[in-house]
């Protein structure tokens, strides 16, 4: 067994923004909420995942051990949208051991489960996979892996700054670039590494991270708003099924009421989701989120959604996130400049695109105060629930039968 030599999670912040986010409102708005999280590998990892069971024990116990720096809780209030009493609350939190355990699964695998308030539960999620993600790498990872990285990182930089300079002869908008990719990420290091890179080279592209730590060490914007958990969990919070988006929507522009304007679309699909976003949200929201589909498809959808209710969509901003890279994220920009504002978050091809294929690891809500809840996105394969029943009842209330 490999012997560790440093935490891998070294700093409560290095996590996505959204977490807090997210966390502000259920300690707001619903602080006793209960969830169930389950952890899973999409595609099949060059060895059983079992392997790091007693490592990941070992930094899931260090995990717990941290607390947020009195540093990290004043940029936490630095952030005008994060309220002075959840930082209070945060001066005293840790992550509770009791709410996560691991087995080996019977394939080998990594069967990790959360379970838990909702105040704790949801913080797990990207810390678990990051570490996941680092230990499973630390066996593979030799010289010339960190290498080749280190030389598609380069390519990446001179594509931008290629687009950057033909970019300067007309007069579009910006292209802009987000890291969002803490939860696959080859290393911590790597990352820390790879965002400064960016931030350095293409500044004007590159305009944040996911990453609350990252973006404190550097300097740059902290970007994020909602994850599907968080319209999920209204899925089992006593609304009406059919309400769930309208209430998640409204219960987030109660709380922010006018910041982190960016709402996710693809719980249920977007036809689902154009259906309950009306021009009351579309008027409270700056713009929407890609994540699932083909993305032209969408954002022409959004852009009709827009024009029928009489909104200017150029007023308006669409962020993909979903699987892109560096030349994708040029296609989309190019498609839709001009007629709406387009930003981009890139994950895996960036924090984790050394040479061999990365884990497509997902932690996901599977139920909140005991009621399964689910997602229908427009990619199929994104499809996480176990309860076929309550799958076939959300496909009937939102009339989707494609997936």
């Amino acid at each position: 067994m490999k012997t560790l030599h440093r935490h891998i999670i070294t700093s409560l912040l290095d996590t996505d923004l959204y977490k807090f986010t997210m966390l502000q409102v259920v300690l707001h708005q619903f602080p006793a909420a209960w969830g169930e999280y389950e952890f899973k590998c999409r595609n099949t990892p060059l060895y059983p995942l079992g392997e790091l069971k007693e490592e990941l024990d070992e930094q899931l116990d260090l995990l717990c051990q941290l607390s947020f720096s009195q540093e990290e809780l004043n940029y936490l209030r630095s952030l005008r949208y994060i309220r002075a009493d959840f930082v209070d609350y945060l001066e005293l939190f840790h992550l509770q051991r009791r709410f996560i355990t691991t087995e080996i699964a019977a394939d080998g695998g990594l069967d990790i489960r959360v379970k838990g308030p909702l105040v704790q539960a949801m913080f797990f999620e990207i810390f678990v996979l990051a570490i996941v993600n680092e230990l499973y790498f630390q066996r593979l990872s030799t010289p010339e892996m960190l290498q080749e990285g280190q030389r598609r990182l380069t390519e990446k930089i001179a594509r931008l700054l290629k687009f950057e300079a033909e970019q300067s002869h007309h007069h579009d908008g910006p292209l802009l670039l987000a890291d969002f990719g803490t939860r696959r990420r080859f290393s911590r290091d790597w990352h820390h590494q790879l965002v400064g890179e960016l931030n350095a080279a293409v500044p004007a592209i590159f305009r944040g991270t996911s990453n609350v730590y990252l973006a404190w060490k550097l300097g740059v914007i902290p970007i994020g708003t909602m994850a599907h958990e968080f319209l999920q969990a209204f899925q089992g919070l006593g609304v009406r099924l059919r309400d769930f988006q309208k209430a998640a929507l409204e219960a987030w522009v109660q709380e922010y009421r006018g910041d982190l304007g960016i709402a996710l679309t693809d719980v249920v699909g977007m036809d689902a989701f154009l259906r309950d976003f009306d021009l009351y949200f579309a008027k409270l929201f700056d713009g929407l989120r890609h994540d699932s589909g083909d993305p032209f498809d969408w954002g022409e959808k959004a852009i009709r959604h827009y024009k029928a209710l009489r909104i200017d969509p150029a007023t308006k901003m669409l962020t993909f996130s979903d699987g892109l890279d560096i030349d994708k994220a040029i296609e989309l920009f190019r498609h839709f400049d001009g007629r709406i504002q387009t930003s981009f978050g890139i994950g895996t091809n960036l924090s984790n695109d050394m040479g061999v294929e990365a884990l497509q690891i997902v932690m996901k809500l599977v139920s909140c105060n005991g009621q399964p809840v689910a997602k229908l996105p427009d990619s199929p394969g994104k499809i996480m629930c176990s309860d076929e029943t309550f799958l076939a009842y959300l496909r009937q209330v939102f009339n989707v039968t494609t997936r």
